[in-house]
């Protein structure tokens, strides 16, 4: 049944290891336009993406899953699933239960890094990728910064210490609004029974990353494996986890990459921007053809 925009369905699917996986479905399946499968960052949520797939969803169809251990989708009681390989499966799972045999993958962070697996371990499925102030390499620094931060649960006593928090943590997020910071709040943590706010995900997810070295790896096999795909790369300016360095190479090593820098953004681009939303339109529109 067709949707209006900005509309979504709550959809759940059984992983193949029986824990139940929430996600998100936008739009119309039989819309025309080539669906997006929205990938956000290590803890993050199908809630971050409400915005960019409720605009999308006019014209196609868009699922935004919450990985295992993050958001409505069920904690694991063994952490070591929460690698990415796991994750990566549950993904291409998630393809398979919803017909989507060729998609745009939008990839926030370490979505996009899923992203480049899937070019490896289902190169059949997509038809681009939309990489979000990610790359091959990720600055070690930040990447200690972000395990740090996520692999211990820090509870605020209510939403407005924890918006606080978050704009002290976060000063270089693209929100110009009250109602954007409190957004990116809500998405970030959920009440718990004993009243507090706690972070909406599992925080032993970090665990599987750190065992690997704060996650900092080669991961320019994965990004070759984009070589014959349309891929939009956006930069935030001002992002500690992609270095300028980096998104030169990128460009370097695959020529037809398009690329968009926000100069006064950070870590990462909330893809409501305006330059990201043209940008994103743009991109599709050529994949649709």
């Amino acid at each position: 049944m067709a949707q209006a925009p900005g509309d979504f369905r709550e959809r759940s699917l059984s992983a193949q290891d029986g824990l139940r996986l929430y996600y998100r479905d936008y739009g119309d399946p039989l819309s025309r336009g080539t669906p997006v499968v929205c990938l956000g960052g290590l803890t993050r949520n199908s809630k971050d993406f409400h915005g960019l797939a409720g605009r999308l969803s006019a014209r196609r169809r868009v699922v935004c899953p919450d990985y295992r251990g993050r958001g409505r989708s069920a904690r694991d009681s063994d952490w070591r699933n929460y690698a990415p390989r796991v994750i990566l499966g549950d993904v291409v799972q998630l393809l398979a239960a919803n017909n989507l045999h060729r998609v745009v993958v939008c990839g926030v962070s370490f979505g996009g890094l899923l992203a480049m697996g899937l070019a490896v371990a289902a190169p059949t499925a997509l038809a681009g990728v939309i990489l979000d102030d990610v790359g091959p390499e990720v600055e070690p620094a930040a990447g200690k910064r972000i395990l740090d931060y996520v692999s211990r649960d820090r509870p605020q006593p209510d939403w407005a210490a924890a918006v606080t928090e978050i704009k002290a943590r976060f000063p270089d997020l693209s929100y110009t609004t009250e109602a954007g910071w409190r957004g990116f709040a809500e998405a970030t943590y959920r009440a718990g029974a004993d009243g507090r706010l706690h972070f909406d995900w599992d925080v032993a997810l970090a665990k599987p990353l750190m065992a690997g070295g704060n996650g900092a790896r080669d991961h320019w096999p994965l990004y070759r494996a984009l070589a014959r795909l349309p891929v939009l790369a956006i930069r935030g300016g001002l992002s500690d986890v992609l270095s300028e360095a980096t998104f030169a190479r990128m460009a370097a090593e695959k020529p037809d990459l398009v690329q968009l820098t926000l100069p006064r953004v950070g870590h990462v681009p909330t893809l409501d921007e305006p330059e990201s939303e043209h940008a994103i339109d743009e991109f599709l529109a050529r994949i649709d053809g």
